[in-house]
C-alpha cells in the first residue's frame, strides 16, 4: 500500500511504532500484535501487514533475544518443545494467501485473546501441576498453534507464550521472557521465509517503521526503564488493541 493512501503520514506510524517497540523490548516481546492492530486501524492492506509484522518483529527479538542469551536466561530445554513445532507451522502460515475476510477474521480472533490476556488474565502466580511429560505435550501443542497464527497474522506469540511458561511452572520471569523472545524470533524468521517465497511485498517502501522500531527495540532493551510499571503499560497498549478491534469488527461486520 502507498504511503499516500494511508490515514495518516508514514512517519507518523513510524512515532507510534517508536514507543511500541520500546516498550515490548523492554520485557523481552516483539509487539507483533499492536503493530498489526495499528496496521489494520489505518488502512494497511491484508497482505502488508502480516509481512511488515513479522519483518518488525524479527527485528526487535533479535535485541532481544541477544541479550538474553548473552546473560544466559535462555533455557534451550524450555524453548526447544515450543519453537519445533512453531517453526514448521509458521512457515506454512506464511505460505498462506487468505481471503481479506478469513484474515481480518483471524486477527480479531487474535486480537480478541490479547486484549483478553491484558485486562483480565493479570495474575500469573496460578501453578498448574502437570507431569513432565504433560508440559512437553503442552508446549508442542502451543507452539504449533502459535507459529500457524504467527506466519498467517504476523502476531509473534509471546504475549501468550511468558504467561503460560510461568503458569505451567516451567521458568522464572526471566527465563519466559528469554523464551518469548527467541520463540517470536524464530516464529518470524520462519513465516518471513515463507511469504519472501509467496507471497512477498516490497519492504523498502516501509523503511521508516523499520529504522523506528530498529531504534525503539535498542531503546527498550537498553534502558529498561519501562519495567517498572509493566501491568500499566500493558493496559495503555490494550487501548490501542480495543480500538482495533472494534474497527475489524466494523470491517467484518460491514
Amino acid at each position: 500500500m502507498a504511503e499516500s493512501e494511508l490515514i495518516v503520514s508514514m512517519y507518523v506510524v513510524a512515532a507510534l511504532f517508536f514507543v511500541v517497540a520500546a516498550v515490548y523490548s523492554s520485557v523481552g516481546l516483539g509487539g507483533g500484535s499492536s503493530y498489526t492492530a495499528l496496521m489494520a486501524i489505518l488502512g494497511f492492506s491484508t497482505l502488508a501487514i502480516p509481512f511488515v509484522s513479522l519483518t518488525l518483529n524479527l527485528i526487535v527479538t533479535s535485541v532481544g533475544s541477544f541479550n538474553f542469551i548473552r546473560n544466559r536466561h535462555a533455557q534451550w530445554r524450555l524453548i526447544l518443545p515450543f519453537v519445533l513445532s512453531s517453526i514448521p507451522m509458521a512457515y506454512l502460515g506464511g505460505a498462506l494467501d487468505l481471503p481479506k475476510e478469513v484474515f481480518y477474521g483471524l486477527l480479531l480472533v487474535s486480537l480478541v485473546f490479547v486484549a483478553a490476556r491484558i485486562y483480565l488474565w493479570q495474575d500469573t502466580s496460578l501453578r498448574l501441576d502437570f507431569s513432565p511429560r504433560a508440559r512437553v505435550i503442552v508446549a508442542v501443542l502451543a507452539g504449533g498453534i502459535l507459529g500457524l497464527v504467527a506466519g498467517i497474522v504476523g502476531i509473534g506469540g509471546g504475549v501468550y507464550l511468558v504467561p503460560l511458561i510461568i503458569i505451567l511452572g516451567l521458568g522464572s520471569q526471566k527465563e519466559a521472557a528469554a523464551c518469548g523472545a527467541i520463540f517470536v524470533w524464530l516464529n518470524s524468521l520462519s513465516g518471513l521465509l515463507a511469504r519472501l517465497q509467496y507471497n512477498a511485498i516490497d519492504i523498502t517502501a516501509y523503511w521508516p517503521l523499520v529504522a523506528a522500531v530498529l531504534l525503539g527495540g535498542f531503546a527498550g532493551s537498553w534502558l529498561g526503564a519501562f519495567r517498572l510499571a509493566p501491568r500499566t503499560m500493558d493496559r495503555i497498549l490494550g487501548v490501542i488493541i480495543l480500538v482495533a478491534i472494534v474497527a475489524l469488527l466494523r470491517k467484518v461486520l460491514g
